[in-house]
């Protein structure tokens, strides 16, 4: 059955055909896009860690794994503090790791070549200005971050020079393919600008001479690596930006280079405009393929192959862009952060087991806190090296319990080595993915949930428009519950009883928190709605609605309330709204929370009457008119309830919201790993 084994080829036939880019035939049209966590060296060169990210998602089934600015003049060109430099003495053994590492998982391995011009002398998003040098660009200017100094021309072709040694370096140390960076906003992006290059020499004024830097290295690029070595360039299809490129302007760079490179990738926006880089790396906000439009737009005025990304991850949407003939290949990079085994699962029909992304840029806040890369969605994520670890010493000779199944992401799991009686109090997200990973690892195992459904909190927070992610999540989580054995009894409330009765081996509880409910007066009125209730039942709510908290829940309910046509405000104690989440989503998140309601921070609330909200800022008492009140206050761990249990059983764990509240990383992170202890 060799050609038709596979269910996905016949599902996604030009999703999983072969396409050759130069000496390269790849087996499918999937390529894991640049990324590049901040798992390396102070001296710029990979980690282990860094290695075995890049090596899972060759085995998850991508045709070619791409890391993600590489930098290759460390003097003038590092855009973040920490950095895979080129130039660094010692760099080549691992890189020379990593490229083999993803051919033994069976992947081509691709690196992207970088400069941040400009900004590897400024702060740039989620950077240290301690660390910041001179900022070089291509003129000079005076910026809110610091003085910007005209590039010199002897610098110029200094870089241009290191991107030949730079290309030279990792086709020596074994890479198949260099892609030349040219988009979000660096130094190539920045040359080409007609507002940022005022240059009289040759690299600027006219169009011509504003690419000539581009061209050049490019040429370099050529030289080092020879004829049929292919070069894949990341160009804009439109920079979106008044001081960018417009699409048609795009697609005369791209005319120009043809001859040049051998695969385009085309993006689009600004890393380092927070409402850009939104844009650039979608959020929810925007529809999964919002970008695939300009490299359908690019393929029209070339020959060469297109790739496409915009927050892609479903194969049925990727098979249509192909078949349409809007892109010849597919990237993704959050879409692999939260499921590696993406295209394995494609391939192999099992498209309903995909871990959606939920666009919530965990995964770059964590490089910035953490400096290595997590998910939200995926507990296994920056754990590559030891949970392979873990995997070779279950392999070992003699013991107990050897390897079960595949956990929810798609790696094996060590069995336990005895199997034992699990009981879980609660069906969220942690006691989803606990009962999952438990029942994998050969336990008995029993979920209790107190509602008529599973999924906890999943189901308000994935209520939004914008919020279907979430939703999807939440099947995902189901189905794979009940796909592990686990039984499920649902209208069932674990107390100290059920327990006794029950009698388990372990015991895990996830019981969730509760909404804060203040002693605020007028909170018992009938003009008051909690979040939860708000957000299921959105029905409730009358014309004006006033917000009280403006955390995440209180921020995005906002959105969601003036998408469905409220007059809406949000009242937060603080000086700020939404300070809760990361950077890189917030920096998307607040204008559209500014956006959509009248923000009242440094606001107190005093009590709630049938005409609004009385609070006092600045002193003064005022009134905020509304028809409902919604209390998004916060949550609280019932710990009382949560102690009542684990007296019960020896054995016992605490997960998710009712150890801590925190977030559904935290959850997953905690079902997972607890589960993988018993």
């Amino acid at each position: 059955m060799g050609a038709n084994k596979y269910p996905g080829k016949e599902l996604y036939p030009h999703l999983f055909s072969p396409i050759r880019i130069g000496n390269l035939r790849l087996k499918n049209r999937i390529i894991a896009a640049p990324t590049s966590p901040s798992m390396i060296t102070t001296d710029g060169h990979f980690t282990p860690e860094m290695i075995a990210y890049l090596e899972e998602k060759a085995r998850g089934g991508a045709a070619l794994v791409t890391y993600g600015e590489a930098i290759v003049h460390s003097a003038t060109g590092k855009s973040h503090d920490k950095q895979l430099q080129l130039d660094s003495f010692g760099v080549k053994q691992g890189l020379t790791e990593a490229a083999r590492a993803i051919h033994n998982a069976g992947a081509y391995a691709n690196i992207q070549l970088s400069h941040g011009g400009k900004y590897a002398g400024l702060q740039s998003v989620g950077g240290t200005q301690d660390l910041m040098g001179v900022a070089y660009g291509p003129s000079a200017e005076s910026t809110p971050l610091g003085e910007v100094y005209e590039m010199p021309n002897e610098m110029i072709y200094e870089i241009i020079e290191s991107y030949g040694k730079a290309a030279k370096v990792v086709k020596d140390c074994g890479f198949d393919m260099v892609m030349v960076h040219a988009a979000h906003g660096w130094l190539f992006s920045q040359f080409l600008s007609p507002v940022l290059n005022r240059r009289t020499d040759e690299f600027g004024g006219s169009f011509e001479n504003r690419a000539r830097f581009f061209l050049m290295a490019l040429d370099a690029v050529r030289k080092a690596v020879g004829p049929r070595f292919p070069i894949e360039v990341r160009l804009s299809g439109d920079d979106m930006s008044a001081e960018g490129l417009d699409q048609a302007a795009c697609i005369e760079v791209a005319k120009m280079i043809e001859d040049k490179v051998d695969l385009y990738n085309i993006s689009c926006g600004n890393h380092e405009d927070p409402e850009m880089f939104c844009r650039t790396h979608p959020y929810a906000f925007f529809p999964r393929g919002v970008n695939v439009y300009l490299a359908a737009e690019i393929k029209k005025h070339v020959s060469k192959p297109v790739s496409c990304v915009g927050a892609l991850n479903d194969p049925a949407q990727m098979e249509e862009i192909i078949a349409s003939g809007q892109a010849d290949l597919v990237m993704m990079g959050r879409a692999e952060v939260a499921d590696p085994y993406l295209a394995a699962k494609a391939l192999n029909g099992r498209a309903e087991d995909i871990t959606p992304c939920l666009r919530c840029y965990e995964c770059f806040g964590n490089g910035v806190v953490t400096e290595m890369v997590r998910c939200t969605v995926n507990p296994l994520m920056g754990f590559q090296l030891q949970e392979r670890e873990h995997i070779l010493e279950a392999e070992n000779e003699g013991y107990a319990g050897g390897l079960g199944g595949k956990c929810s992401i798609g790696c094996a799991v060590v069995k336990a080595p005895a199997a034992k009686k699990v009981l879980i109090a609660g069906g969220g997200p942690a006691g989803m993915e606990a009962a999952i990973t438990a029942a994998l690892r050969g336990h008995d195992v029993t979920l209790c949930e107190k509602s008529e459904k599973l999924g906890g909190n999943l189901h308000p927070a994935g209520a939004a428009y914008f919020k279907e992610d979430i939703a999807k999540f939440c099947k995902v989580m189901i189905r794979r519950t009940e796909a592990a054995g686990v039984k499920v009894m649902l209208n069932t409330e674990v107390t100290p009883a059920f327990v006794r009765e029950f009698d388990p081996d372990a015991l895990i509880v996830a019981i969730g928190s509760n909404e804060l409910r203040p002693p605020i007066e007028g909170m018992d009125g009938d003009n008051v709605v909690m979040a939860i209730d708000a957000e299921l039942h959105p029905e409730k709510l009358g014309h004006r609605v006033a917000i009280m908290g403006g955390g995440l829940v209180g921020g995005e309910a906002a959105i969601s309330f003036k998408h469905e046509g409220h007059e809406v405000s949000v009242i937060e104690m603080k000086g700020a709204i939404v300070e809760e989440v990361n950077s890189f989503y917030r920096g998307g998140l607040l204008p559209m929370v500014e956006r959509s309601a009248d923000v009242y921070v440094n606001t107190r609330v005093v009590r709630i009457t049938p005409e609004g909200v009385v609070a006092v800022r600045d002193g003064e008492e005022i009134l905020i008119p509304a028809d409902t009140v919604v209390c998004a206050l916060g949550f609280r761990a019932p710990y009382d309830a949560v102690d009542a249990l684990c007296a019960e059983a020896d054995e016992h764990y605490i997960i998710g919201d009712c150890a801590n509240v925190g977030q559904i990383m935290h959850a997953m992170n905690q079902g997972y790993y607890t589960a993988m202890r018993i």
